[in-house]
């Protein structure tokens, strides 16, 4: 069979709040999401060799068990009852990684668009999302994409208005993150400045771009912080190139800047390159765009 091709596209956290940890575990949260044009490019192909094999252009990637598109694939078959006859996933990334960009649960989310295509099994984003929260909690909102407000683990998922045009200049550092060890990191209690995720959903539904910006917010960002000063040495410099608001995206370490201005995130983005080869300018990208 001819390939399928596929593209998972990152995301971003507009707000992030964590209101408490839970009994299995996991923290429940309270986020606005929105995705972008950065993306990763998938080629899955079945009818290729036995069971399930997944390369990458990048060579220190697994390529088993431990990779989220390989783990998809897996539930896909496990509960739509077909059988793999052999399936080839060709990840090409962009989207760097240990970023707080969601780029492996974008790829996985892609194996299960793809495969529902491959296999014309019918399953409606919402019942994709169902096999996708089985896979990672970001899942189910990449397989959505859009401007989402996303709660529990993130799986209980709410469509916002999209978010004006505007460029979103991201940066990540050389150094990446562990979700868990972020987490691991955090106090709840000890949290003052809480997101205020109300005024941002107000400011969608206004198309209000700046109040969107001056709003950006995100809990784990001190915790980060702590141990790397360079977060907000980024924050800075994006701010003093023209962005209405700067932040750190999920448990990091990419900090974005939204702009108003292309000529301004473009001045950035030249600043930003020069010490940082994980600099991208990027826009929104709604729900149903292509």
């Amino acid at each position: 069979m001819l390939p399928v091709f596929e593209r998972a596209y990152a995301k971003l956290n507009i707000t992030l709040d964590v209101l408490g940890k839970r009994p299995d575990g996991y923290h429940d949260l309270d986020m606005i999401m929105q995705t972008v044009t950065l993306s990763d490019t998938l080629s899955v192909r079945r009818g290729v060799g036995e069971g399930i094999r997944v390369l990458s252009n990048l060579g220190y990637l697994p390529c088993d068990e431990r990779n989220i598109a390989y783990t998809a694939a897996n539930a896909f078959y496990r509960h739509t009852g077909h059988t793999c006859d052999g399936l080839s996933i060709v990840i090409e990334k962009r989207i760097p990684v240990a970023a707080g960009m969601a780029g492996g649960s974008a790829d996985g989310a892609a194996v299960l668009r793809a495969l529902n295509r491959i296999y014309e099994t019918g399953l409606s984003l919402d019942e994709l999302a169902v096999i996708g929260k089985e896979v990672g909690a970001d899942v189910p909102y990449c397989i959505h994409g859009g401007t989402m407000r996303a709660r529990g683990i993130g799986e209980k998922l709410d469509k916002l208005p999209e978010i004006p045009h505007c460029y979103f200049l991201l940066c990540k550092p050389q150094f990446g993150m562990s979700t868990a060890r972020v987490f691991g990191g955090l106090d709840c209690s000890t949290i003052t400045v809480r997101p205020d995720t109300e005024a941002v959903i107000e400011a969608l539904g206004q198309q209000d771009l700046l109040k969107i910006a001056r709003s950006l917010s995100n809990v784990l960002e001190d915790v980060v912080a702590r141990e790397h000063a360079e977060i907000r040495h980024l924050r800075r410099i994006m701010m003093e190139c023209g962005a209405l608001g700067a932040c750190m995206s999920g448990s990091g370490s990419t900090v974005f800047g939204i702009f108003d201005s292309k000529a301004h995130a473009e001045a950035g983005y030249a600043r930003l390159k020069k010490r940082h080869k994980d600099t991208y300018l990027t826009e929104p990208k709604g729900a149903q765009d292509e």
